[in-house]
């Protein structure tokens, strides 16, 4: 018995650091992208606008991989539910990992004139789709594998990704933009997008060798998959799909404005050298590492909701003093706000994020659902979080206080939305009843979760 337990562990601690390294590739990628959109884009891109303007047009072109990404959630999640988790995964690194080293290879405006930002648009929401069906399926191998009362734990794994990527992508950009700044403009920013397909090849390998999970084995050797997920989603699980979407909305908006949007505003509005919001960013990220493991591990003990409505709550309080902290100007008191909004408030939400969604609903619509509430719930929301709060700042003069009423309304949409969904650290995510049809806890299920 001992033996096989062992054996268990370190067979999902392969696959939820199999997952992790390919969250790691997606988001460097990602991240990436918003960083150099609010330093380079603009002049790369869009010479021939005033840079602010510029800048919003190049957060245009960031917000285009969110529209996409429910499309790869889509047609990721749709195939994901039935013909496995893996395969999708292998080609949504293929698809984010070549749009990503496409970039670095783009011609500017000067050299092919408006080509040159259609192309980057293309990438960038080829880079939407590879993601769109990225995230659903890492989060599943983990918690599909895990042992009950560690699916918490394992499925923050690949949630790291988000400060290991953003950490990855800083560093990257942090050491380009050391250089002269004509030798950045002219090949500097183009390095960090290139060596990103190391990553890739190293990534692909690790995956080609991971395992279907046995929720998924088992519904294959039963013969209950879906025809039609997605339609199953719409017509079976209406409103908790809704619910969930809306419970995401905080994390989402919260991520985008305290990582994308402040390097506009400090650099653009501000005018502070670009060093000192990138080196808080670093510090979040390593501070957001440990707040997701921890939330996740604390989601297996008292609950998903509890902790994702603390970094809600966080979010929702916390609006006012961080913007405030960043309009000091002072470097210290900067990094101080963007760890407490980006690398605790976002963080915490992070941790229990994927089992929470991933335990809502059955086997059989599982990966599909579980992109449409994370891709679907990004576009009106992170999609378009730096553009709202770049086009607030506009609008206002430069005035941040109605982005920190942008950020806490969302906060209160995703306490709303915590408050009607079901506990779900304790059910068995190998029963494919876990909702009835409407979307609603079935009758058996609620009492034997009230019981617990």
């Amino acid at each position: 018995m001992g033996q096989s337990d062992t054996a268990e562990n370190s067979k999902i601690r392969k696959i939820a650091g199999a997952s992790l390294l390919g969250s790691v590739v997606e988001w460097y990628d990602f991240f990436l992208y918003g960083t150099m959109a609010a330093l380079v884009f603009n002049s790369q891109f869009f010479p021939e606008f005033d840079p602010l303007v510029g800048t919003m047009i190049a957060f245009g072109t960031f917000a285009a991989g969110f529209v996409t990404r429910p499309l790869g959630g889509f047609i990721f999640g749709h195939f994901g539910d039935r013909i496995g988790r893996k395969r999708m995964l292998v080609l949504t690194m293929l698809i984010m990992g070549l749009s990503t080293f496409g970039m670095g290879l783009l011609p500017n405006y000067a050299a092919i004139g408006i080509a040159a930002p259609i192309l980057l648009l293309i990438l960038r929401m080829l880079q939407g789709i590879g993601l769109g069906g990225e995230w659903g399926g890492a989060v599943l191998l983990c918690v599909e594998h895990a042992p009950d009362g560690k699916r918490g734990w394992y499925s923050s794994w690949p949630q790291l990704g988000v400060p290991i990527g953003l950490l990855m992508s800083t560093v990257a950009v942090t050491a380009v933009t050391a250089l002269p700044d004509s030798a950045f403009q002219s090949w500097g920013w183009r390095v960090p997008f290139l060596i990103s397909i190391v990553l890739v090849i190293v990534g692909l390998v690790i995956r080609m060798k991971i395992e279907e999970p046995p929720a998924f084995k088992s519904l294959e050797a039963a013969d209950e998959k879906a025809r039609l997920p997605l339609v199953e989603v719409f017509t079976k699980h209406p409103r908790v799909t809704l619910l969930a979407m809306g419970a995401r909305v905080s994390e989402s908006v919260t991520f985008n404005v305290y990582n994308a949007f402040l390097v506009t505003f400090t650099v653009t509005v501000m005018h502070l050298d670009k060093s000192i919001v990138l080196n808080a960013l670093l510090v979040a990220a390593v501070v957001g590492f440990f707040v997701i493991l921890a939330s996740g591990r604390a989601s297996d003990r008292v609950g998903r909701r509890p902790v994702f409505a603390v970094g809600a709550a966080i979010a929702l309080v916390s609006a006012f003093p961080i913007f405030w902290l960043i309009t000091t100007g002072n470097q210290y008191l900067i990094t101080l706000g963007i760890v407490i909004g980006w690398g605790i408030a976002a963080c915490i939400m992070f941790g229990p994020e994927g089992a929470m969604f991933a335990e809502i609903f059955p086997t059989r619509v599982r990966y599909s659902v579980m992109s449409i509430v994370y891709q679907i719930g990004v576009i009106p929301t992170g999609a378009v979080a730096p553009l709202i709060a770049t086009s607030l700042v506009t609008y206002f003069t430069g005035s941040v206080w109605p982005v920190a009423v942008y950020v806490m309304a969302m906060a209160l949409i995703t306490l709303v939305s915590l408050y009607f969904l079901p506990e779900t650290h304790e059910r068995d995510i190998n029963d494919v009843h876990l909702t009835s049809p409407g979307g609603k806890l079935a009758s058996h299920d609620l009492s034997a979760t009230q019981a617990k």
